[in-house]
């Protein structure tokens, strides 16, 4: 299909999910990167508690808080 048929469909409000490659989408600014963090124990331990008691892991936690960190400075 070419672009002005995908923009035309569009545009008219139709569902043109069929015609994304929805596997291969990336969004800007978002990839993934891995990093290493050295943490002490105790920090770890009290990441644990904080991810246990809110229902979530230690990576989704640590993600979160520098997120919000950096909103609040950005």
């Amino acid at each position: 299909m070419k672009a002005e048929e995908f923009d035309e469909k569009f545009d008219a409000g139709e569902d043109v999910t069929a015609y994304l490659a929805l596997n291969t989408i990336r969004r800007p600014g978002y990839e993934q990167r891995r990093v290493n963090v050295d943490f002490p124990i105790w920090m770890i331990e009290a990441l644990d508690r904080e991810a246990a008691r809110i229902g979530v892991t230690r990576q989704s936690i640590i993600k979160v808080w520098i997120a919000e960190r950096l909103e609040q400075h950005g």
